[in-house]
Order: C-alpha cells, then structure tokens, then sequence
C-alpha cells in the first residue's frame, strides 16, 4: 500500500461520511415543508444516509487502524489490525431496502388496492435486495487468485435478484411513472429510478475487480474508491431527489 493509495481510500470515505452526514441534516429539517402523504418518504431518505454515515465512520476508523506510518519511511505499514469491510455489507442490508422503500412511497400506484399493491411491491424489492447483498458477501471474502472461481459462483447468485430488482424500477414500476400529470415530477421521479439502476450498476463491475487480474493493494483501492462513489450517488443523490419530488407533488396541491 502507497501513500497516495492509503490517502486515495482515506478521503474518498471522509468525503463519503460527510456527504451523508450533511444530507442527512438538510433532508430531516426540510421533512416538514413537503405535504404530510410524502414526509414518509423524505424522512427514510434521511434514514437511509444516517445509517449510512455511521457504517461510513466505522469503514473509516477500520481503514485508519489498520495501516500506520513510521518516521523513516514514506509509505504506511500494516498494524495487524486487520479492515472490517463487513461494514459495507451491513449497510447495505439495512439501507438498500430503505433505499427502494421510499422510491415508491413517492410513486402514484392508482386503483383501488393502489396501498396494497404498493406494499407488496415494497416487500418483494426489499427481500430481492436483501437476498443479492447476502448472496453477494461470501464472494467479497474471495480475493486469493486460485479461488476466484467461488468469487464468480457468489457474483452470479447475487445477480439474480439484482436483475429482478433492475427489471422492476424500470420497467415493472414504469405505470406508476406514467401515471403522474405533472411533467416535471414525471422526469424526477423517472429520473431517481434510472440514477438508482445506473449507480447499482458499478458495484457489480467493482465486485469482478479482482477477477480482471487487479491484485493487492490496486484491487483494495479500486473496490473501495467504486463503493463509495455508488454509495453517494445512490443514496444521497436520489434521496435529494426523493425531496425534490416531494416538494414539487406538494407545490402542485398546495
């Protein structure tokens, strides 16, 4: 591990821990001036990057302990302590659900079960994505080259439901989106379904890092600077968006 490499990872999670933190202040004070109907969704936006904020600062702690720098030489040295990605895994396992809650708690479901069609719209993308991130996790163990093959087995499991999940925002849920009169919530909401598909879609690209000969420290960088970059797009980004749409549905009414 380099100095640039360890500083690379360093302040691309401090960048990623303050990026929840500030918006998940903003999305909570702001849950009070969009209508009462949508105040669920902008406060489980808010939910979603407080989690994510403290995972981000036990990721960075774990990192920090685990290399150390001394006086004769440029580059940090391994503690023995060793880093505790299963962080990342578990935020996953309680943001990712909460993530695509409150994407549809701002879609229009029309009909007479219209709640109860949402409902179980929530539960079937919720147990897809728990079901992809613990599939997902033995394979994140796998980096030794010779056992790659496992890696790949885990990677494709976990495609499944991820396809399904995929499958769903765009074009299960795309009634809901065509069903909103206003043109501008319309674009939004559309728009947090295809900024959620396109970030989600470099995890799995950064999960076959090490199985594209990327090896070592290279391989540790790359996955993390990748997770974070998805993490704040998809969940700080589409949880302002989750607020504009909010406040743009609230505007109309009001």
């Amino acid at each position: 591990m380099t100095d640039t490499q360890f500083q690379t990872v360093y302040n691309i999670l401090s960048f990623a821990l303050a990026s929840m933190m500030a918006t998940t202040i903003f999305l909570w004070m702001r849950a009070g001036s969009v209508n009462q109907d949508h105040q669920s969704a902008v406060v489980i936006s808010g939910l979603v990057t407080f989690i994510a904020a403290y995972h981000y600062f036990r990721i960075f702690n774990s990192w920090d302990s685990s290399y150390a720098y001394v006086l004769d030489k440029a580059d940090p040295e391994l503690t023995g302590m060793p880093f505790n990605d299963a962080y990342r895994y578990m935020d996953w396992l309680l943001t990712v659900p909460l993530l695509l809650m409150e994407i549809c708690l701002i879609m229009k479901f029309e009909g007479d079960k219209a709640e109860e069609r949402r409902s179980n719209k929530i539960l079937q993308l919720g147990v897809a994505s728990a079901l992809m991130i613990i599939c997902g996790y033995p394979g994140e163990l796998v980096t030794e080259q010779d056992q790659l093959s496992q890696r790949w087995m885990y990677w494709g499991m976990s495609m499944v439901p991820f396809m399904f999940v995929v499958y769903t925002l765009i074009v299960d849920l795309a009634v809901c989106v065509e069903a909103e009169q206003d043109p501008q919530v319309k674009s939004k909401v559309s728009m947090a379904c295809y900024v959620t598909v396109i970030s989600w879609l470099t995890y799995p690209v950064v999960y076959i890092i090490p199985m594209m000969g990327v090896v070592g420290s290279h391989a540790v960088v790359g996955i993390q600077v990748g997770y974070c970059i998805s993490d704040i797009i998809s969940k700080c980004g589409v949880g302002l968006l989750i607020y504009q749409i909010s406040a743009a549905k609230y505007s109309k009414t009001s």
